[in-house]
């Protein structure tokens, strides 16, 4: 599946960047340090998996090292 271009609309309104260290910490104050891709709550990756899906871009994957304002701590 191929991945969510950060360029993408939605992936530009949500402020998704590849790597959590990347994400705009100014703009986005709900930014927490740990947060990431793979412990979100919409991450449909396993547990190790590089990529996955998620609800928020159907048809593409997101890395699990990413990161947008979207993210929900993983229960």
């Amino acid at each position: 599946m191929p991945l969510v271009d950060p360029k993408d609309p939605q992936a530009l309104a949500l402020g998704y960047v590849p790597d959590a260290a990347q994400a705009d910490k100014v703009k986005y104050k709900t930014f927490v340090a740990g947060s990431h891709c793979a412990t979100c709550g919409l991450f449909q990756g396993k547990a190790g998996d590089a990529e996955g899906g998620c609800p928020l871009y159907p048809g593409k994957h997101v890395l699990a090292t990413g990161w947008c304002s979207a993210w929900v701590k993983k229960t």
